[in-house]
């Protein structure tokens, strides 16, 4: 990276020797990296940016969203209610160091789904608790039984609410949620829970996974489409279920509302029935485009009217301490900019005293991200960013000219499928940009490599 030419021009910095380069320009009390993402994209880079955090002896912040109501999470969502942890169990997973059979062993434990076909899975799950599956070799007994006894209050949680027109579904549950979400009820915080699971993984203490919010209740998002099309919770936005025979639906909403209303589960009655609706089974591949492209994500209530929510307060102390933002790959309105339009957010990023700000632009477009008749460019992704930063605060979408106030780098991977790159504007708006090679694959395109950042920010 450059440096500074005179007084007046904007400040260059390298995004991952941030502690060399910059030594003087940001105070030694702002020992922190912070990185906002999603679960399984960003798990991709998690090597890189302990690297990151390694080279500049920083401490290292994960920011993860609890909006998802997709996949094992809606049907605790939906019989428990509480936050989706789907990716915030994925990341303290993928933190487990390989460094021993036994924490090699945990991580098989925790990743492992049950059986697609509910009977397997009832199955797979008995002999779980009973201690019997083969997933407990390598274990050792202190931990299998502390594991197993949350397991087991998971469960009988699950017994207590089974009623004749509402039961538990475990088919592809993963163990991982369900123990988290049987340290929640136990110890009522989704935080201990957190921090019991992170101590069982054996997560170094340097490394902090935050729940954007920190809340035992589902919280939901909807976004704003640019044809006013208006579409209600995560699963939905990003990768919608495909339809099910299994459950019919009734033909129009009041009926809707009411059949939903007879099933004794943890919604609210009278919640909206795009929260409501069976979510386990979903695909990321082949998805259909939305209509027009985002233009807004926001929180709403179970009813679906819009409502602000502060941040968890951990997450703004970290942002606070840190000396480097990172907006890592993954679904940019799904898995982004949900954590950033809490309140508090955007102020906190706004702080001149943190000079780098790298957002790590997606290989390829994606559902959010089009359509394919109009897909973002990285110039609109930065724009999304720094528009959820500045609601925030509660400002108005800012001007170009203010967009690196929220966004001071941009690292793309070459491929003929990412996003376009006005390398010139982004300069002129003082963002500098780095260029990196990725693997290519049929699908996608050019895919982010670790190896290549880390090498290609050493530079």
């Amino acid at each position: 990276m450059t440096g500074m030419d005179n007084p007046g021009e904007h400040l260059r910095i390298d995004p991952l020797r941030i502690g060399v380069a910059s030594t003087r320009a940001i105070s030694a009390q702002r020992p922190g990296l912070v990185v906002f993402s999603g679960g399984s994209a960003a798990n991709s880079l998690v090597d890189v940016f302990e690297h990151v955090r390694h080279l500049n002896d920083f401490t290292l912040s994960y920011v993860i969203p609890i909006s998802d109501n997709g996949g094992s999470s809606s049907e605790i969502i939906r019989v428990f209610g509480g936050p989706g942890i789907g990716d915030v169990r994925s990341r303290l997973v993928r933190l487990i160091p390989d460094d021993s059979p036994e924490k090699t062993a945990i991580k098989g434990l925790f990743n492992h789904r049950l059986a697609k076909d509910y009977r397997e899975a009832r199955e797979g799950w008995s002999s779980i608790l009973e201690g019997s599956h083969v997933l407990w070799r390598g274990v050792s007994t202190p931990k299998k039984e502390l594991v197993r006894s949350l397991l087991n209050h998971f469960n009988l949680e699950v017994i207590k609410r089974t009623r004749p027109t509402s039961k538990f579904d475990f088919s592809g549950a993963s163990i991982g949620n369900l123990f988290l979400t049987g340290a929640r009820l136990f110890t009522g915080s989704f935080e201990a829970a957190i921090y019991l699971l992170s101590s069982v993984c054996a997560v170094p203490d340097h490394i902090s996974v935050l729940p954007a919010l920190n809340t035992n209740f589902a919280n939901h998002i909807a976004a704003g489409l640019a044809d006013g099309t208006v579409v209600i919770g995560q699963n939905d936005i990003s990768h919608p279920s495909a339809p099910s025979n299994a459950v019919p639906l009734p033909a129009t909403l009041a009926m809707w509302t009411e059949h939903a209303d007879a099933v004794e589960d943890a919604n609210l009655p009278g919640s909206h029935p795009a929260l409501r609706r069976p979510a386990i089974e979903f695909s990321k591949q082949g998805e259909e485009e939305l209509p027009a492209q985002i233009e807004k994500i926001w929180y709403i209530n179970p009813y679906g009217q819009e409502i602000r929510l502060p941040a968890n307060p951990r997450v703004l102390d970290s942002v606070a301490g840190c000396k480097a933002v990172i907006y890592s790959i993954g679904s940019l309105f799904t898995s982004i900019i949900p954590s950033l339009i809490l309140s508090g957010v955007g102020d906190h990023i706004a702080d001149p005293s943190i000079r780098t700000k790298v957002l790590i632009l997606n290989g390829c477009i994606d559902r959010e991200t089009g359509p394919s008749t109009e897909p973002y460019t990285a110039l609109d992704m930065i724009g999304a960013i720094a528009a959820a930063c500045a609601g925030s605060r509660g400002s108005c979408r800012p001007e170009e000219m203010d967009y690196s106030t929220y966004v001071t780098h941009l690292i793309y991977v070459e491929s003929s499928l990412s996003p376009v790159v006005d390398k010139t504007r982004l300069n002129e708006l003082g963002i500098d940009v780095l260029r990196v090679y990725g693997i290519k694959t049929d699908r996608y395109g050019g895919r982010q490599e670790p190896a290549k950042h880390i090498g290609r920010m050493n530079d």
